[in-house]
């Protein structure tokens, strides 16, 4: 390694590692669900529908559309390199990404489902029947498997060697002045405290809005509703800033469409500094060199339903 690689390790950042090698044949089964609108009540919306694999992973809407035009209540996270955080969803609701792919399919307002019924769906049709079997070596395909397969394949969905983190790994030349130049601004002005970490960010929750509150319509309460402590109040986790000029608009609202316009906010809101134009400039092409390897996503061809697969019920009140 040479001597500049070594200085680079000792950075608040580290580079986003490749995927863990996984079981082929559950990580394709899970890509398959991944992809697969039969999970929901209306037969249209899969998870790719609100973290979409040509779109960063997620759906670049304020806040996601879910079963019967409904408006969610939240911004959607990406999925992208979400093995990485301490937990899932804003509030950190799940824990790990198998707690996480369930909670979606069962939401009245997201997939519209029941998990029985969804389960019920997979187990009528043969090909499903016997890959579960093949993957899990059970007859009867559960809930469990199928979070199980759905995370598998989400565990792969990592963005290694963006132009920062070839920069992490000693290529002087990976960025240009202007980045680095924002990339130092970030780190003292205080950004790095919260953005760190593989991920810059998904490590901890921080209230938005520390120096000025954060004006907001959007009713998520932030941590609070998951622990019940008043404090929590507004806390939410930290989003990653990886691949960010991609995953528009920005915050729980999604109510900020441009990364100068959050850069600006979260300068004010969380630092209580005012960044000039220039230094706005730079910082956003800092964030713009985040953006690594978009995972190559083959799309899967799923198994027709048969004859006695409950079909969709797309309109039906």
């Amino acid at each position: 390694m040479s001597s500049f690689a070594m200085a680079q390790s000792n950075e608040p950042v580290q580079p986003i590692p490749e995927a863990k090698a996984g079981d082929p044949a559950k990580i394709e089964l899970g890509k398959k669900l991944f992809f697969e609108p039969r999970l929901s009540k209306s037969g249209f919306i899969s998870c790719n529908s609100c973290h979409n694999m040509s779109r960063g992973g997620s759906d670049n809407l304020p806040t996601s559309i879910g079963d019967k035009w409904q408006q969610g209540p939240i911004n959607s996270p990406t999925v992208l390199n979400s093995s990485l955080n301490l937990a899932q969803f804003w509030d950190g609701r799940a824990g790990d990404l198998r707690e996480q792919a369930g909670g979606p399919i069962a939401n009245p307002m997201e997939m519209g489902f029941t998990h029985e019924l969804a389960v019920g769906m997979l187990n009528s049709i043969p090909q499903y029947v016997a890959e579960f079997q093949a993957v899990y070596n059970k007859p009867v395909i559960g809930i469990d498997e199928v979070t199980d397969a759905i995370a598998a394949f989400e565990e792969t969905l990592v963005t290694p060697d963006s132009p920062f983190d070839l920069w992490l790994k000693g290529d002087k030349d990976a960025i240009t002045d202007q980045q680095l130049a924002g990339y130092q601004l970030f780190k003292n002005s205080g950004c790095i405290a919260c953005h760190n970490g593989p991920n810059l960010g998904g490590s901890s929750y921080q209230k938005m809005g520390l120096i000025e509150p954060y004006q907001t319509a959007n009713a998520a309460e932030g941590r609070a509703a998951v622990t019940g402590i008043d404090a929590d109040r507004f806390n939410f986790k930290v989003p990653t800033l990886r691949n960010v000029e991609m995953t528009y608009p920005y915050f729980h609202d999604g109510a900020v469409n441009t990364l100068p316009e959050a850069v600006d906010i979260m300068g004010r809101l969380q630092l209580g500094k005012k960044f000039t134009p220039e230094e706005n400039a730079q910082i956003v092409a800092f964030l713009k060199s985040l953006t690594g390897k978009q995972p190559q996503i083959v799309l899967p061809i799923l198994p027709p339903s048969a004859d006695d697969t409950p079909r969709p019920t797309p309109f039906d009140s």
